[in-house]
């Protein structure tokens, strides 16, 4: 004998779409920005330190003396970098946290 489908089986959980689906998404519906934060954190970071080596390098070739300054200016150069990735990120983090308490506000 069939037994009538519970109210837990009867709800269907949405599908998540994937990076490529949301990425061609030109309706907007779904932000992705907020789920990458974290990549465009590290890549930027790692832009900096790969630009902060070649200075060093750079300056190594052409004297000791211009090479110690290089590492002096580059580590503070770094620095200074990761506070200004880490400011525009928590900048854009917010902004996004913002839209969707605005949006789901509005929804109710």
């Amino acid at each position: 004998m069939a037994s009538a489908p519970s109210y837990v089986e009867q709800q269907v959980l949405p599908r998540q779409k994937s990076l490529i689906e949301n990425l061609l998404d030109f309706s907007f519906e779904r932000m992705i920005t907020p789920r990458m934060l974290k990549i465009l954190y590290g890549v930027h970071l790692l832009m900096g330190l790969v630009a902060a080596v070649w200075f060093v390098f750079s300056g190594f070739q052409t004297s000791t003396s211009n090479g110690v300054l290089a590492l002096i200016i580059s580590f503070a150069a770094m620095l200074l970098w990761i506070v200004y990735c880490r400011i525009v990120v928590e900048l854009l983090a917010v902004v996004f946290r913002a839209a969707m308490v605005i949006t789901n506000s509005q929804n109710q």
